[in-house]
């Protein structure tokens, strides 16, 4: 059966493949710990399986407006307002199936054959698959380790083409877990007002910093830069709410209604219960996001410890998510390995600890260890891999 070019030239997901691989061990009977995980370990908090309770027992199991509830457009607008101080208006919002749905339609409504999108490396994996589907072209800026993984303005400006629309920041980002700073972002906006870029800015582990860092977005910074940002967001990583699928996208109201209207031809909306689920996220009690951003620090500052005391990283210390992204080329090379990949392969099989290498990010000297697990499994896969380092070094 011939497949469509598009699906086609698609590469599948290095985190998806290496959580398979770990599964079928699992499924063998082997102890695998996982530490490719890219949602908290945490349960959605009370009151909000409450409310979606009380949702379904209210009959709202209907369809909705397709993009989505007025009450959520309302939640969504006032946690803008509270955490950011930009004022949004109903037209400006859209709610999705997720925060990569919302992404995925933006670049449907966004993009024709050959239209640009630059993509800092290390990056999400699904960015530049998404910016494929759409017919664009992914153009990578390499965000260098010596930079905190971050790019600079004068890189940007370097890279801009007749046929640039847009540049993604993800900030806190997945994989490093690095912050840009007001002063980076103020810098990269003049770049994207001095040549019409439209910023994609998602912002989706914004309540995940730590190290008393604040998260900050291009779209506070000032009104022009507000109105040239689509600000990408949702409650899956905030409320370990990865399942419900609530992810939404606020901007320019020419392009949300774009957005909107797509998704009145694909998802029709986004489910129901979820949005009810949602709104009690947003305007109930914020103690359960706070309880858990502290476990992941402290989770942080134990793993990170412990790491980095391994012969053959160098790690630099994230500032947010829940993501270490160090380097283990030397790892690799002092154990007999050609590259991270083959390093990350003998890990899983000889000592069933799973990692995702940063292959995937575009960045192929790094690996990906995600610290949404317990402590006690953090500390116990360290020790395997710290084992493996001491028999296979060289």
């Amino acid at each position: 059966m011939k497949l469509a070019k598009r699906v086609s030239a698609l590469t599948p997901s290095s985190t998806l493949a290496i959580t398979a691989k770990a599964k079928e061990l699992k499924a063998a009977g082997h102890d695998v710990i996982g530490l490719g995980a890219g949602e908290p370990d945490f349960n959605t908090p009370a009151h909000i399986l409450e409310a979606a309770e009380k949702a379904m027992n209210e009959g709202h199991t209907k369809y909705t407006p397709s993009g989505g509830l007025a009450s959520l457009k309302t939640a969504i607008a006032q946690k803008f307002k509270d955490d950011q101080g930009l004022e949004y208006k109903s037209n400006e919002i859209i709610v999705c199936s997720g925060a990569k749905h919302a992404l995925y339609t933006l670049f449907q409504v966004l993009l024709d054959e050959g239209d640009e999108v630059i993509i800092p490396t290390p990056y999400w994996v699904s960015y530049p698959e998404q910016v494929k589907l759409a017919q664009g072209v992914p153009v990578y800026v390499e965000g260098f380790e010596s930079n905190q993984f971050k790019i600079t303005p004068e890189q940007l400006e370097a890279t801009v083409t007749n046929k640039t629309r847009a540049v993604i920041i993800n900030s806190p980002s997945n994989p490093t877990g690095m912050i840009y700073s007001r002063e980076e972002l103020e810098a990269i906006g003049e770049v994207c007002l001095k040549h019409d870029l439209l910023i994609v800015s998602d912002e989706i582990y914004e309540k995940l910093v730590y190290g008393g860092e604040k998260h900050v977005s291009i779209a506070e910074i000032s009104p022009q830069l507000k109105e040239q940002t689509i600000i990408i967001n949702g409650v899956s990583k905030s409320h370990s709410m990865t399942g419900w699928r609530i992810g939404y996208a606020a901007g320019n109201e020419e392009i949300i209604k774009a957005m909107t209207n797509l998704a009145s031809h694909s998802t029709s909306n986004p489910t129901s219960v979820a949005q009810y689920a949602s709104i009690a996220a947003y305007n109930g009690t914020q103690e359960p996001v706070e309880i858990m951003r502290q476990a992941f620090e402290e989770r942080l500052n134990i793993m990170y410890d412990k790491l980095v005391a391994v012969p053959g990283f160098t790690c630099i210390k994230p500032q947010g998510a829940f993501y270490l992204f160090p380097n283990a080329i030397e790892a690799a090379r002092l154990t007999g390995f050609e590259n991270v990949d083959q390093w990350v392969e003998a890990i899983l099989e000889e000592e069933k600890v799973a990692l995702v290498p940063g292959s995937g990010f575009g960045s192929p000297e790094n690996v990906r260890l995600s610290y949404a697990t317990s402590l006690d499994l953090l500390e116990r896969a360290i020790d395997r891999i710290s084992h493996f380092m001491d028999r296979h070094m060289k």
